[in-house]
């Protein structure tokens, strides 16, 4: 392993996420006296849009954050999820900004926290450490972009198949993804019904079913055959730009 990345048994007492794991040593040694962590509930609230912005939330293991965008009819659209693979809340903000969108606990578990303060006073010391901020905010800006085109490109039968693939992957490539008719159909912007018609035709292929409160998937490359390619164009600008980060089935079964 890369000594500016850190010995293994180093790396591996770290909160088990992917941005924290991939400071250097002396990176993570700037926050590791500041990080805590707490166990937070699927649905959890994190921010609404207007709070101050005080706490950086890295979400750790199978735990999921997501980001609301709340509308004029009352419903609110999911945009992106966030798993081990970075960070909500002040990554790049030099102070206390005012939330945007509505922030919220996707799938519950351990979640590592961070005043904004500590962590920029962490960014002035080392230029480093700043500049793996800045990056991951590039990587996160490029999930929105895609997410935006995915939108408006793509049918509900790809955008679904894709995001069961990506709450997949960020939640260590099980099977069994806890995501309900109801929490999909945020996800894809549609009326419930839309989205449990969806899901009927998938389990009538034969590529997934449905459990109560989630979604079993039984065939993996048969979901990603109806799966639109956005995932894939993430994945590789988090490869180009912060290589290791994303998660894979391939770097978690190694």
């Amino acid at each position: 392993m890369d000594a500016r990345i850190g010995s293994t048994s180093e790396v591996d007492s770290r909160p088990i996420n992917n941005l924290l794991r991939r400071l250097s040593p002396a990176d993570y040694a700037l926050l590791a006296p500041h990080v805590t962590i707490e166990d937070c509930a699927a649905g959890e609230l994190l921010y609404n849009p207007g709070d101050d912005v005080q706490v950086v939330h890295f979400p750790c293991g199978p735990s999921l954050a997501t980001f609301l965008v709340p509308n004029e009819d009352g419903r609110d659209v999911e945009t992106i999820l966030v798993g081990r693979e970075g960070a909500v809340g002040g990554i790049v903000s030099e102070g206390f900004l005012p939330a945007y969108t509505r922030i919220c606990v996707k799938f519950g578990g351990p979640f590592s926290r961070i005043h904004v303060g500590k962590l920029e006073a962490a960014k002035t010391r080392s230029p480093s450490l700043r500049n793996i901020f800045a990056r991951y905010a590039d990587c996160m800006l490029a999930q929105i972009f895609q997410s935006t085109a995915c939108n408006a490109i793509h049918s509900i039968e790809q955008r679904t198949a894709k995001w069961i693939l990506a709450a997949m992957e960020r939640t260590g490539g099980e099977s069994s993804v806890p995501l309900t008719h109801e929490q999909l159909a945020t996800l894809l912007g549609v009326g419930r019904s839309y989205a449990s018609r969806v899901l009927q035709s998938f389990k009538a292929e034969g590529v997934l079913d449905t459990r109560r409160g989630s979604i079993l998937v039984r065939s993996r490359d048969g979901l990603r055959l109806r799966a639109c390619l956005c995932n894939d164009a993430v994945k590789l600008h988090f490869e180009e730009v912060l290589r290791g980060v994303y998660p894979t089935e391939e770097r978690e079964a190694g």
